[in-house]
């Protein structure tokens, strides 16, 4: 008997139960619009070399933003209000006393040659001065030789060849390599084990490691290069810890927090309970309709989403992610995609059934009753034999096809999860603020979903099928008819590849359509992009935040962010875009129908919290990532399937903009966060049709290439279809049920993944014909399988 099925029970046990026993005794962090927190208000100084001004501010907006949120996951909204200060938001921090501890240290990184050990009796000169090391010994230690500004990353590694263990490397830009090299030559010259061979690292006037030369290096050449090294007997956490220290700590100018306070949740309580509702109605229609669809593996799948919702959940537990409303609507969102995989293994276990069968092979027709295998032995033996032996045809057949389902549908699934892979890790290491975080949820959704699909999945179906009581009744399980649709599909052979010109000359109008939107309407970016105004009023009567909200909205600003501040939520602080003094008082004349007397105590202009760094490093990541995917479906396929997956994927993301643009709907972060989504979910789509495409090519050498697109095509539309229709019940629901909050996340999600499917067969299918036209090229090789030679008779007990 196999181990493999035992393995992969164990592991996907494990993985549960880990997965359990986190979301049980962790407490999720939830952001600011579900729960509220503190916003910080930091000024910046001038250094002594330094002057503090608006460009400045945003070097150390984004340094800060980098420390707060190294992931990514943090959700802290940070913002530059005039030319010196500084808004952070922190969600979950409801103490302000606790805040300057959760913003983590703020003053400027430095590098001291040390000087001597040092007690009470030390009296450091002009420049010296006397500070615990990170042991809690004394140290003198002479002036900054180096600043932060002069490094410009650091990384933690680990080295198990040289038994060295954990270890920082610390890279320097031009002017911090010389003055690297100068202060460690300087300190060479001092023999080994001599405190003043010691160079420490000072932030916040605390050295976080103040490490020795090393015995190889001479005195007054110090360690030359780009980058150094740091060893010590650091554990994992240690190492990491110290590179975020070293990295995040070069703020170019030191800060002073001025003010702290307390607002509260920018969502009301009605909007937050609607969109949860929502959610749990979209997933459970995603639910019934697969359970409907595909029966008894359909209510394994769900079983299987239910597994993955529970280990995506833990792992962003685990990573202390900021849950915000967007964020759970986008994973709600990512339990029906992930509907995808085991579509894809269902779909092909219903063919090879249908062509066991001998029905016909994909794309075939599946008709007529069970296979009859053993039925010698019904005709000589007594009826349980009879039985017995149909079960057992019955059984072998079903085990048969859903292995070769999931063995089959590894090529596709695993070609669909690179590509997004490739995409997530890139946005993650070129990118920044929640595009960075963006990345980081998505790589954890397509893991979670590889390992339920074809680990949780497969076992349970595998056990289910070799029940006596399945194999018996295979129309039971679900994979004994390949569906009405792809029956129609089969019977009709229709040829939608004839029309080829005309879709993609559809498509030209609609991108043309949708570019003239941009052009002529232009793009309504939210407050995220482009700043705004701040207005904090104090009341006389007490007002909650939703009922404020509500003026606010009716005063013809449903965009605006409400939330309770000051002491006890006692006040009301409105966020809008670019409004000017005759905005500001309709607000407050809306304001004072229910809230009494109301007089401004706030009034600010703030810029945008997501920055140009922030946008420029997220355009080059996204450039890079589709570069990259292009890259890979050109050496896994070819490089015009390629070609016309990134210009479909092109032509998807106009059409969602320019109807935003049409629309007059906000581009802000949580439309971001969809078209990220929709992107996602395009390239795994036309990921799907071409490896189709590739196998059909493989096995038919003979036919023309629209024939072969064409045929692979129609045998993905059932998954292309099921895949589309999970997804939608989700969006369906947010749209409807979940309130103005979610409304234009759903819709472009819904424009996307309807644009998205619909492109796969018309925009890149047809495109690949056209590159193919122009650059014939043999069709692959199919692939050679390898059978291992049977030891024994093969029966089993």
């Amino acid at each position: 008997m196999s181990r493999a099925p035992v393995v992969r029970a164990i592991a996907a046990f494990a993985v549960i139960a880990t997965s359990l026993y986190i979301a049980l005794t962790m407490t999720p962090r939830l952001g600011l619009d579900l729960r509220g927190g503190t916003q910080i208000v930091l000024e910046t100084r001038d250094s002594p070399t330094v002057k503090a001004d608006s460009e400045t501010t945003d070097r150390t907006l984004e340094v800060l933003r980098r420390r707060v949120d190294a992931l990514g996951v943090a959700d802290a909204p940070m913002s530059r209000s005039g030319e010196r200060r500084i808004i952070v938001e922190l969600p979950g921090v409801l103490d302000p006393t606790k805040a300057a501890e959760v913003i983590g240290k703020t003053a400027q990184l430095t590098f001291h040659q040390v000087l001597a050990l040092a007690d009470q009796n030390t009296r450091p000169k002009q420049g010296e001065r006397v500070i615990a090391d990170e042991d809690g010994g004394m140290l003198l230690i002479g002036p900054a030789r180096l600043t932060g500004d002069g490094v410009s990353g650091a990384e933690a590694g680990l080295d198990p060849q040289s038994g060295t263990g954990w270890f920082v490397t610390v890279d320097f830009r031009d002017r911090g390599r010389e003055a690297w090299a100068e202060l460690t030559g300087d300190a060479a010259c001092n023999q080994p084990g001599d405190p003043k061979r010691r160079v420490a690292i000072v932030l916040d006037e605390k050295v976080i490691i103040s490490p020795q030369v090393n015995e190889g290096i001479a005195c007054n050449v110090g360690l030359p290069g780009s980058s150094t090294q740091i060893t010590g007997s650091f554990t994992s956490a240690e190492a990491q810890n110290l590179a975020v220290l070293i990295k995040g700590g070069s703020l170019p100018v030191p800060v002073e927090v001025i003010e702290q306070r307390t607002v509260g949740p920018t969502l009301g309580a009605a909007a937050i309970s609607a969109s949860a509702q929502a959610g749990v109605i979209g997933v459970a229609l995603t639910a019934l309709f697969i359970i409907v669809i595909y029966r008894l593996v359909g209510l394994i799948a769900a079983f299987a989403l239910a597994s993955y919702a529970l280990i995506s959940y833990a792992t962003l537990v685990a990573l202390d992610a900021t849950l915000t409303l967007p964020g759970l609507a986008g994973f709600v969102l990512a339990i029906g995609m992930a509907v995808d995989a085991n579509v894809l293994v269902f779909e092909r276990a219903r063919e090879e059934y249908a062509a066991d069968r001998g029905t016909g092979a994909a794309p075939g027709a599946a008709s007529g009753s069970g296979s009859t295998g053993g039925a010698k032995g019904s005709r000589t033996g007594d009826p349980k034999g009879s039985r017995d032996a149909v079960a057992a045809g019955g059984g072998t057949k079903l085990r048969q096809a859903l292995e070769k389902g999931f063995r089959n549908a590894w090529s596709a699934v695993a070609d669909s999860n690179i590509t997004t892979l490739l995409a997530a890790g890139l946005l993650f290491f070129l990118a920044s603020g929640p595009v960075r975080g963006f990345g980081v949820t998505l790589s954890i959704g397509v893991i979670a979903s590889l390992v339920t699909a074809m680990v949780v999945t497969r076992v349970l179906a595998q056990w289910a099928v070799n029940r006596r009581a399945v194999s018996a009744r295979p129309r039971v399980t679900g994979l004994s008819d390949i569906g009405r649709v792809r029956r129609w599909l089969n019977e009709h052979a229709p040829d939608v590849m004839r029309r080829r010109t005309a879709y993609l000359v559809l498509t030209g109008v609609l991108v043309a359509v949708s570019l003239a939107g941009v052009a002529l309407r232009g793009l309504n970016f939210g407050v995220e992009f482009t700043g705004g105004r701040v207005v904090e009023y104090a009341t006389t009567q007490p007002i909650t935040a939703d009922a404020a909200r509500e003026l606010v909205s009716d005063a013809g600003f449903p965009s605006a962010v409400v939330q309770a501040s000051g002491p006890g939520g006692s006040g009301i602080s409105v966020r809008a875009g670019q409004i000017g003094n005759a905005e500001v008082n309709r607000i407050e004349a809306a304001l004072e129908r229910e809230a009494g007397q109301v007089s401004k105590v706030r009034d600010e202009l703030i810029g945008p919290s997501l920055g140009d760094e922030l946008r420029r490093n997220a355009l080059i990541a996204l450039a890079v990532a589709l570069a990259a995917q292009l890259l890979y479906l050109a050496f896994r396929f070819r490089w015009t399937f390629g070609l016309a997956a990134v210009l479909t994927l092109a032509a998807d993301a106009s059409v969602v903009i320019g109807a935003f643009a049409w629309m007059g709907k906000p581009i802000d972060g949580v439309f971001l966060a969809s078209m990220l989504t929709v992107i996602g979910y395009s390239v795994n789509d036309k990921v799907v049709v071409f490896d189709r495409v590739r196998e059909l090519w493989g096995a038919r050498p003979k036919e023309t290439f629209a024939n072969v697109a064409n045929a692979a095509v129609l045998q993905t539309v059932p998954r292309t279809v099921n895949t589309g229709l999970g997804a939608l019940f989700i969006l369906a629901a947010l749209a409807v049920l979940g309130g103005a909050s979610l409304t234009d996340f759903a819709v472009a999600l819904l424009i996307g993944i309807v644009v998205g499917t619909l492109s796969s067969a018309f925009v890149a299918a047809p495109l690949a014909i056209v590159f193919e036209q122009r650059n014939p090229g043999a069709p692959p090789q199919p692939k050679q399988r390898v059978t291992r030679k049977r030891e024994g008779s093969g029966a089993v007990v």
